[in-house]
């Protein structure tokens, strides 16, 4: 089969279309046929040498396809499955091998597409708003990044769960896209400053949490758009990480509360997999309004690109 290898930490150059050994199935696993693989920012650090991992690497750690074999202990699974995965390396292929019992079943009505851009974005978002900080009516959120996947999505789930959604862009475009995904109020960071903003929206009150997945940039002012025992959710770090924090700020702020959540632990088990999982897909295929390459929300891009694996080619823009 044909698969992406990095031997060397790098950038989007290190990325190399090989031919290597078809992979088999053990006990308790299945061989995938990769029709979809997600494109996320973790590969790019899987890529750099940011995050580590044994070379050379096949990156990828979602996708979705079809169940081409199964090993020895399967039996929930078959083959020619429709299915769906996250947090299994290796996507970036035309097949991979999966444990079983991380892979879910895709509903009839979506596609491979759908399956690949919702399982990382959608669950994250999903634990977000339903475990870190069960949102309910009468809640507000300030959601940064408004207008990215997981931003578009957090956007959305919050606006089902009844909560008023304040939305961090940096140009007027993307305050169209955060408008179109439910958003009742977009601030242009670029322009204005967010904290003021915040303050004056919510009558000094301040937010009930903080769902940051940018970081550096964006960490301390947001501590200060809390309002009294309000949560701050950094599930993220695009613009890098965040310093020391002194604790004694959480106590003047108003006993507040700070959390750096994962997927992964959100996801342990079988049940918890299924449970999310399955409530992000059947959103999308009953039509809810989550984005999926459907676009029931009408917003002009999916929460997370996808490529189609060609026999000739790697996919395209996969750094």
């Amino acid at each position: 089969m044909k698969a992406i290898r990095v031997h060397t930490p790098g950038g989007p150059e290190v990325m190399k279309l090989e031919e290597v050994a078809d992979p088999t199935a053990g006990a308790g696993q299945v061989l995938v046929k990769i029709e979809a693989a997600g494109l996320n920012y973790i590969d790019v650090y899987f890529r750099t040498g940011t995050y580590k991992a044994p070379l050379p690497l096949t990156p990828g750690l979602e996708g979705a396809g079809t169940v081409t074999a199964v090993g020895p202990g399967v039996t929930e699974l078959s083959a020619g499955d429709r299915v769906a995965y996250t947090g299994i390396p290796g996507s970036y292929a035309q097949m991979n091998v999966c444990p079983a019992d991380r892979l879910v079943k895709l509903p009839d009505k979506l596609t491979f597409r759908d399956g690949a851009a919702a399982m990382l974005q959608g669950m994250t978002a999903h634990y977000l708003t339903r475990s870190t900080y069960p949102l309910k009516k009468g809640d507000t959120a300030l959601v940064h990044a408004a207008a990215g996947g997981m931003g578009l999505l957090l956007t959305q789930m919050a606006k089902m769960f009844g909560a008023t959604v304040i939305g961090t862009v940096s140009t007027e475009e993307k305050a169209a896209l955060a408008k179109q995904a439910g958003a009742d109020h977009v601030i242009l960071y670029s322009k204005q400053d967010f904290e003021a903003e915040v303050k004056r929206i919510t009558g000094g009150r301040g937010v009930d949490v903080v769902y940051d997945g940018v970081g550096a940039t964006t960490f301390d002012k947001g501590l200060n758009c809390l309002r009294p025992r309000g949560v701050m959710a950094l599930y993220g770090a695009a613009s890098g990480p965040v310093g020391p924090l002194d604790l004694q700020r959480l106590n003047a702020g108003g006993s507040l509360f700070v959390t750096r959540p994962s997927l992964n632990h959100h996801i342990g088990s079988r049940e918890e997999l299924v449970q999310r999982s399955g409530d992000v897909l059947g959103w999308i295929r009953d039509g809810r309004s989550i984005c999926g390459w459907r676009r029931p929300c009408r917003s002009r891009r999916p929460p997370t690109r996808t490529a189609r694996w060609r026999a000739a080619r790697p996919p395209a823009r996969c750094s």
